[in-house]
């Protein structure tokens, strides 16, 4: 078994920051890919960033300049650090871990920005 669990979400005002946190644990030693997925309300879900085992990090174009990733996938932890949060961020941010063709995903964590 593996689980991801995200910590960090919260309710912060338009302009403010966040830090998202996801550690996985379970019968893995480490993963090739961790991320972060964002899914609002009545949308898909959607990529927010991403960090390989190479430390390669890719944004969304839309929080571009604003999110930064981090972490170890060796060491199976990620961070998101949100700054210049919007409305349009409100969301539930979804862990995501990936390991040759297996998936795993966290249940998810808030994020609510008010205008």
């Amino acid at each position: 078994q593996v689980q991801l669990a995200e910590s960090g979400g919260g309710l912060v005002q338009a302009g403010g920051s966040l830090r998202l946190s996801c550690t996985a644990s379970g019968t893995i030693l480490s993963l090739n890919t961790m991320g972060w997925y964002r899914q609002a309300a009545g949308q898909q879900r959607e990529q927010v960033a991403r960090i390989t085992s190479g430390n390669t990090a890719t944004y969304a174009d839309s929080v571009t300049g604003r999110f930064t990733i981090s972490g170890d996938t060796a060491k199976k932890t990620v961070y998101l650090q949100m700054n210049s949060l919007k409305p349009e961020d409100t969301a539930v941010y979804f862990c995501n871990g990936i390991l040759g063709r297996r998936e795993y995903w966290g249940q998810g964590t808030q994020v609510t920005v008010s205008s």
